[in-house]
């Protein structure tokens, strides 16, 4: 099972804390969605590459959203926070609701902030 991906240079894993830009076509205009939530499952090979982005809506309500890798409507990824996980699928989070439901143990090691300060210097 595969638990991380590639996307521009940047490896995101299962676990993270991601806000997706997805650029959405309506009639001769364009937009960007942006979907806020975590990555719970990766899966595929290749240009088939998927992944799974889980938020809670408004109501306490679970959305999932299954995103091809290699989309050409994906603009981009930027990672909130890291994940320290020992399980390459987070479908057990789906059975919870509210704040219980996005809680995952924070990688210090790999937060975002010291990402930056790495390739600063």
């Amino acid at each position: 099972m595969a638990n991380s991906f590639d996307f521009k240079d940047q490896t995101i894993a299962v676990g993270d804390r991601v806000l997706v830009k997805l650029i959405v076509k309506e009639d001769e205009k364009s937009r960007i969605q942006i979907f806020d939530g975590l990555i719970i499952g990766c899966k595929g090979r290749g240009i088939n590459k998927t992944f799974v982005v889980r938020k809670i809506a408004v109501g306490n309500i679970g959305v999932e959203r299954i995103i091809p890798v290699s989309s050409p409507n994906l603009d981009s990824i930027e990672i909130k926070s890291r994940g320290d996980v020992r399980r390459a699928k987070l479908t057990y989070l789906k059975g919870r609701v509210g704040r219980s439901a996005l809680r995952v143990k924070e990688n210090k090691e790999k937060t975002v902030s010291t990402l930056r300060a790495a390739k600063a210097a």
